[in-house]
């Protein structure tokens, strides 16, 4: 089983499988503590460790016509080359854990899961976890992929996971609390990051914000990282053009916050077929003792 914790304020001790009885079972009767604090596994799949201190909202995460464009978007294929490439860095083993003996990875962010099963469904999926802060998102994403782990938790709170535990943290397009990730995060292991590129939908944003400013992310996020000990191992760019209809458009902007004023959205559904950018920012660390300048 992954190794998560109790998410209960001032607890965090590791959680366990018991049945009914209270024996140490790995039938789904529930996650415990010793400390006798309790978890459910929803019937889709899912662990909930969200406590009530940690919902900004009623409904958290994004919101349910996100989830689903996303997931329409990324079935359609136009993200083959990032998952690729993804999948070539994510795999390469770290001193920590050596080349055969699979580490821990936990995804921040991880969606409805087709980014996440993708990449990570070849390597062992007992050793792969998903935190999402939305229910929709993981219901998908835990029934396309039983076999892995889905936690329903808020990443910018806390995580849960026990210090130095974790070999792989990946964050694609989600979030990446610096100081947790690197309080999670076992000796010589890696964090990846992917984030939007400056050129990202640039034809979108043009049209549908009347602007189209380039900005570029990832020198802002070394130095976040650079301040948590977590070095920069290298950086690279990944970009593909691509020729999207009327609906994938409004799917890749549905998926995002840029379009989320009305006026925005009438200017790209009045979009026929149009040639779109797609870019993006991937970067790979390590906990160094030298953190390189950026």
């Amino acid at each position: 089983m992954f190794p998560i914790c109790c998410s209960v304020r001032g607890c965090g001790l590791p959680l366990a499988s018991r049945d009914a009885e209270g024996q140490s079972s790995d039938a789904s009767g529930g996650l415990f503590c010793d400390r006798g604090h309790h978890f459910e596994q929803a019937k889709a799949g899912y662990w909930s460790l969200l406590q009530p201190q940690d919902k900004k909202s009623a409904q958290a995460g994004d919101s349910d016509d996100a989830v689903e464009a996303r997931r329409r978007w990324l079935q359609r294929g136009h993200m083959q080359g990032l998952v690729d490439r993804v999948r070539e860095l994510a795999g390469q083993p770290c001193s920590a854990i050596g080349a055969q003996q699979p580490g821990w990875t936990v995804e921040l962010g991880c969606g409805e899961g087709t980014f996440s099963q993708a990449i990570f469904e070849s390597a062992a999926p007992d050793h792969y976890c998903g935190v999402e802060l939305s229910k929709k998102a993981l219901r998908l994403a835990a029934r396309s992929w039983p076999a892995a782990t889905w936690v329903l938790a808020n990443a910018d709170r806390r995580l849960p996971f026990a210090d130095r535990s974790i070999q792989h943290v990946v964050s694609l397009f989600g979030r990446r609390p610096y100081q947790e990730i690197a309080r999670v995060l076992a000796d010589d292991a890696r964090v990846l990051v992917v984030v939007p590129g400056p050129e990202d939908l640039i034809e979108l944003r043009q049209q549908a914000q009347e602007v189209g400013q380039r900005k570029s992310r990832w020198q802002a996020i070394a130095e976040q990282f650079a301040e948590v000990g977590l070095g920069l191992l290298s950086h690279e760019q990944w970009k593909h053009s691509v020729s999207l209809q009327r609906e994938a458009l409004q799917d890749a902007m549905a998926m995002t916050y840029r379009a989320v004023r009305r006026s925005q959205q009438q200017r790209i559904e009045q979009l026929g077929n149009a040639e779109v950018t797609l870019n993006a920012e991937i970067l790979l660390f390590d906990k160094a003792s030298h953190v390189p300048t950026v």
